[in-house]
């Protein structure tokens, strides 16, 4: 599945799910643009790490919220041509029951997820659609389709995204690109430490586990890959049989 001489964007790539995604589509031969916000020596750690291995990847800081830099950013990138791989992974929890949701945790939990989607893939999109070859993966969650107490406002931004992939799909496949949408359930992470214990994962996954990382980082390779030009506009749950 070579992603040889493809450029690929990983936002919230100094997280565990980003980071994989990143090791994985580079492994794969894909050039890497590794974007953080917050945690810049994680994700430049993240560079070093492919280019230890004899992969291309370099690291890029700006807010996906913020409009005006994310358009900046994206120019920077389109200089050296097209972006044809666009996995957008960033996305921040903050979880109230709504009664009790400052309006503050709602709009930067869509600012992130759902604006960030917005203003990182536009600008990027037509580059792609002249190369005539494309993939767009956004990351969703479990929490989209089967919802989660205290998550309202990730449900939300996170069910649009769903439903902007398949809309997006429409539109971009008869030029070759495809947009697609994964819906982990719980992967194993510092966050989902914190949330679940072992127990808990007994109780809510079939599997009985939480999934890995690099499981859900295969299926974003195979996604990316040219064996998968038939796939667009799905959403594909990785979940352990939640349901």
């Amino acid at each position: 599945m070579s992603l040889q001489g493809k450029r690929a964007l990983v936002t919230g790539a100094s997280g565990a799910l980003g980071a994989a995604i990143a090791r994985r589509l580079a492994a794969d031969g894909a050039s890497m643009l590794l974007h953080a916000n917050g945690r810049r020596e994680a994700v430049e750690a993240l560079a070093g790490e492919i280019r230890s291995a004899g992969g291309q990847a370099e690291a890029i800081v700006f807010d996906v919220s913020d409009a005006a830099a994310a358009r900046a950013a994206c120019e920077r990138m389109l200089q050296a041509g097209a972006v044809q791989v666009v996995v957008n992974n960033a996305g921040i929890h903050d979880d109230a029951v709504f009664p009790g949701m400052r309006p503050e945790q709602w709009h930067r939990v869509i600012d992130v997820s759902l604006h960030g989607f917005f203003n990182v893939t536009q600008p990027l999109v037509l580059p792609m659609l002249r190369t005539r070859w494309g993939r767009v993966i956004n990351l969703s969650s479990v929490a989209a389709l089967a919802g989660n107490r205290g998550q309202v406002n990730y449900a939300a931004a996170k069910g649009a995204i769903n439903s902007a992939t398949k809309a997006l799909s429409l539109e971009l496949a008869s030029r070759g690109v495809t947009v697609n949408a994964i819906a982990p359930g719980i992967i194993e992470s510092p966050m989902a430490a914190g949330a679940f214990d072992a127990a808990a994962i007994a109780q809510l996954v079939p599997a009985r586990r939480a999934g890995r990382p690099e499981e859900v980082a295969a299926l974003a390779g195979f996604l990316a890959s040219d064996a998968a030009g038939y796939i667009s506009g799905q959403v594909i749950s990785i979940n352990g049989g939640m349901w």
